[in-house]
């Protein structure tokens, strides 16, 4: 049989004479449509209703929802020359325990949740993915590290890492926990700008032409809250009921020279009695103690989040636990874990140019019954905030692993790869990926 012969024996004859389409064909078509619709209707879960507001059971994630196979492997810290100094600095002297604290912990915390994950891999030729443990804000900010060793120092790591460059750095994860992001490393757009990037940072452009955050293949995470408010049990300070709340609404924070926040301290001149925004100390004789401040945060129905050096705010995340609504006034902001949990149940977003009176009266006409019910619906998610183990059924670390699971590709490629018939890679001298030398010379 020849080849055109065998292509029509394989293609369907036309059917050159349909039947007409009756009024009793078109009946039974829009019964069908009303019984699909019926059908899926009765299957699709149901809505609670509350008030002028409706929260979807996949506004909260189930455990059997976020089942885990990921491999990741983690380097090991003298397994690459300088990746010592990106956690301890140059000599050494920057310690765990200092880099706990603070916007910066989260690179500690999520290194050290990583390193006891079931999800951990010691086999790179089967992980998934690939973590490169860093703490260089902590460094930088202890005087450990300068933007120029740091710079030179992620070039000389990522120089050493084969599985980076057969990539292309595509399945690589770097941590950058502070309103800088990844512009801590200056060199980022040339080297790691396909890499997985874990920020709290979304938006970086109120002195840069350009984010280190892409949307496609980074990811959002909480903010690092004090341990002593996340904890089960006896926290630092306990929420107050509304009705021995002193002040409508505060913002606790420094001005730093921002238009939002300088509104907002002038706004609480003109309403102090609603508007609590005291001049707090946070260095110096008269530092405000952690505990102190979360007893200020409290004693307001509504606590107010403006944009800083950055679109995010660690209060935002704070706020969650002592109960107080957070209002965003940070129009760039991006929030963690978006595709399910719908923030306009959680939380208020209200526009930063419409910081005024109209502000504090919009918050006044919200009866105390619909901010309990908001109050309530946070309560249920901000489990997501607390950086614990990824075996638990409701942690940061779950949602983090959830969402790096997204990102795992079938195949990854680079402008240094190549392959051939039998699917072997092979650089651009043909030399095959095992037996690459290190450093590989950079591009």
């Amino acid at each position: 049989m020849s080849a055109s012969n065998k292509w029509r024996a394989m293609t369907p004859p036309r059917l050159h004479h349909q039947p007409p389409c009756t009024r009793t064909h078109q009946i039974g078509a829009l019964l069908l449509v009303a019984a699909t619709f019926l059908f899926t209707r009765l299957l699709t879960p149901c809505t609670l209703s509350t008030g002028a507001v409706h929260v979807s059971q996949s506004q909260l994630w189930s455990p059997s929802e976020l089942s885990l196979s990921l491999k990741i492997y983690v380097y090991e810290i003298d397994e690459i020359e300088g990746l010592k100094e990106l956690l301890y600095g140059r000599d050494g002297k920057i310690t765990e325990e200092a880099c706990l604290k603070g916007q910066w912990g989260t690179q500690v915390k999520i290194h050290k949740l990583l390193l006891q994950s079931t999800q951990r891999t010691r086999k790179k030729e089967e992980a998934d993915l690939f973590f490169v443990p860093s703490y260089v804000k902590c460094a930088r900010m202890m005087g450990g590290l300068n933007d120029k060793e740091i710079n030179h120092t992620y070039v000389k790591v990522i120089s050493q890492m084969p599985y980076f460059r057969l990539s292309g750095g595509r399945n690589h994860i770097f941590v950058f926990p502070s309103g800088a992001g990844a512009h801590l490393f200056k060199s980022w757009a040339t080297y790691i700008n396909r890499s997985i990037i874990l920020t709290p940072e979304g938006d970086r452009t109120d002195k840069r032409d350009t984010t280190a955050f892409n949307t496609w293949k980074d990811i959002i995470i909480p903010g690092n809250i004090d341990d002593g408010m996340t904890k089960t049990g006896d926290r630092l300070v306990q929420p107050l009921p509304l009705s021995k709340r002193k002040y409508l609404a505060n913002y606790l924070g420094r001005a730093q020279g921002k238009s939002g926040r300088l509104k907002l301290i002038k706004l609480s001149k003109q309403f102090p009695e609603k508007l609590e925004c005291p001049d707090l100390k946070f260095s110096g004789p008269d530092k405000l103690g952690k505990k102190e401040y979360f007893e200020h945060l409290r004693n307001a129905k509504f606590c107010l989040a403006p944009r800083g050096e950055s679109s995010w705010t660690l209060r935002f995340y704070e706020s969650f636990f002592v109960e107080c609504v957070p209002v965003i006034l940070s129009d760039q902001i991006e929030l963690p874990f978006q595709n399910v949990i719908d923030y306009s149940q959680i939380s208020i977003k209200w526009p930063s140019s419409g910081i005024g009176p109209e502000l504090l009266q919009y918050l006044e006409s919200i009866p105390d019954e619909e901010i309990e019910k908001i109050i309530a619906r946070g309560r249920q998610v901000r489990c997501w905030w607390v950086y614990a183990s990824d075996s638990e059924s409701c942690s940061a670390m779950r949602g983090i692993m959830w969402e790096l699971q997204r990102k795992v590709r079938q195949f990854h490629h680079s402008a240094e790869t190549f392959w051939l018939h039998n699917g072997s890679i092979v650089n651009r001298n043909l030399v095959e990926f095992p037996k690459w030398e290190i450093p590989v010379p950079l591009p």
